[in-house]
């Protein structure tokens, strides 16, 4: 990377919205589970900008070509009484990578954790991704060994939402 570039991150606007969906196809591809992508433009635009935004994202710059992404929304601690932000997915271009951009990201949403007023800053990474691990472990974060992620979607989720 020419040493006079720098990364800029900011948050992301509706003209962002494909660079978003490109991204999260790439992860995907990366962590092997490209079929799992059914976001569009439209969907992912009424989320993050829409009337009642369900999610922020922040887009990261080289110059002016988008070379990363963080997608977060707002949590809640009843044990601190406090909001948290969750890293609902974090994204560089592999061009870029190992040359700073995810520590900046990282910072980056550090930073509005405690511009927020945030207890926490949380995020999930999958077992088998060893480098993304060691990244993580190099800034400070410490695993949750005991806790286990549960998901409810597509039809479980309906079946339990129809007992209601």
């Amino acid at each position: 990377m020419d040493s006079q570039l720098k990364f800029r991150i900011e948050p992301a606007t509706p003209r962002d919205v494909a660079v978003i969906l490109r991204m999260t196809r790439a992860l995907a591809e990366y962590e092997k589970v490209p079929d799992n992508v059914t976001a569009t433009e439209a969907s992912l635009r009424d989320s993050l900008f829409g009337t009642r935004p369900f999610a922020e994202a922040a887009i990261a710059h080289a110059g002016e070509e988008p070379a990363g992404m963080a997608v977060f929304f707002h949590t809640f601690s009843t044990f601190r009484g406090r909001p948290g932000l969750y890293v609902e997915d974090i994204f560089v271009e592999e061009k870029w990578r190992g040359q700073g951009l995810g520590k900046a990201l990282m910072a980056y949403m550090a930073n509005l954790a405690v511009e927020r007023g945030c207890a926490r800053l949380e995020w999930s990474v999958l077992d088998w991704n060893e480098p993304a691990i060691g990244f993580y472990r190099s800034l400070g974060a410490k695993p949750m060994d005991q806790w286990t992620v549960y998901r409810l979607t597509d039809e479980a989720l309906v079946q339990l939402a129809a007992q209601a």
